[in-house]
């Protein structure tokens, strides 16, 4: 087994670990107290709301480049880990609106499920392009299953007083590790697949924003960190349609990638 196919296959045991054996935490209350509480046209929390438009656009941006004929496919069946991708996003916008109308742990719930739902379905997705078209397609319901029911476990456990949000954060944490470790180690079988890099910069600035919240608020005065995050979160999405947008095939699925270095496939053969 390849050196990279184990990091992957342990980074999988550890992530699987730290959720059922980490001290349980339930969600603090603190997280819903956000800067900017102003009303406008209405509307409380306004710019915490109507930045979900980011979400929003990036979705329907997402939906119609991954339902347009001449996108690049090789393998017609390709196209559902980023449909689910961009209805994903899309919804996030919806629920992400929805929950800072009235931020408490039960609005949040469809805030967070549509997010994992892009996380997972971007994981598979990179699979697809890059490791093995066949396992991704197949890892895609799964993977789905996995994050809806960590989001499941963490509402049902606040429900009942006991509240353990680990899982969900160990899971988003373990998204992020292995679309990093797929786009490094495994070249995508299509041009600009280097996008998801950007993709990984939106959501790390994405999350200095968050929790620069109130201090974002009380230097600028007129918009808050967690505003500045919904648009980072949704920029995010946009490298993906990019790459959509512009790729072509460069080595079919029975074809092996160039390696990185030339190398390493050799050197790391077990």
């Amino acid at each position: 087994m390849k050196l990279r196919t184990l990091f992957l296959v342990g980074m999988t045991l550890l992530a699987i670990a730290l959720a059922l054996f980490l001290p349980a935490m339930p969600q603090p209350l603190a997280y819903h107290d956000f800067a900017d509480k102003r009303v406008a046209y209405g509307i409380e929390n306004f710019l915490d709301v109507a930045s979900n438009l980011a979400f929003t656009l990036a979705g329907l941006a997402g939906l119609v480049l991954v339902l347009r004929p001449r996108t690049c496919f090789e393998q017609p069946a390709e196209r559902w880990p980023y449909l689910v991708f961009a209805i994903g996003v899309l919804l996030t916008g919806a629920g992400s609106c929805y929950y800072h109308l009235e931020p408490n742990n039960e609005t949040l719930f469809w805030d967070r499920l549509p997010m994992t739902i892009s996380f997972m379905s971007l994981i598979a997705a990179q699979i697809v392009d890059r490791v093995d078209v066949r396992a991704g397609l197949l890892a895609l319901v799964p993977m789905l299953l996995v994050g809806v029911a960590s989001v499941v476990y963490w509402i049902v456990t606040e429900r009942q007083g006991r509240g353990n949000v680990m899982p969900y954060a160990v899971l988003q944490a373990y998204s992020v590790i292995v679309l990093l470790q797929l786009a490094a180690l495994h070249p995508s079988r299509y041009t600009h697949g280097n996008a998801i890099f950007a993709v990984f910069a939106g959501y790390v600035l994405a999350k200095v924003f968050e929790h620069f919240d109130r201090e974002i608020f009380e230097w600028t005065g007129a918009v808050s960190g967690h505003t500045l995050k919904h648009v980072a979160a949704g920029v995010a999405g946009l490298p993906v349609v990019w790459m959509l947008w512009r790729r072509e095939l460069v080595a079919p699925a029975g074809a092996r990638p160039a390696p990185v270095p030339a190398d390493l496939d050799q050197r790391l053969v077990t």
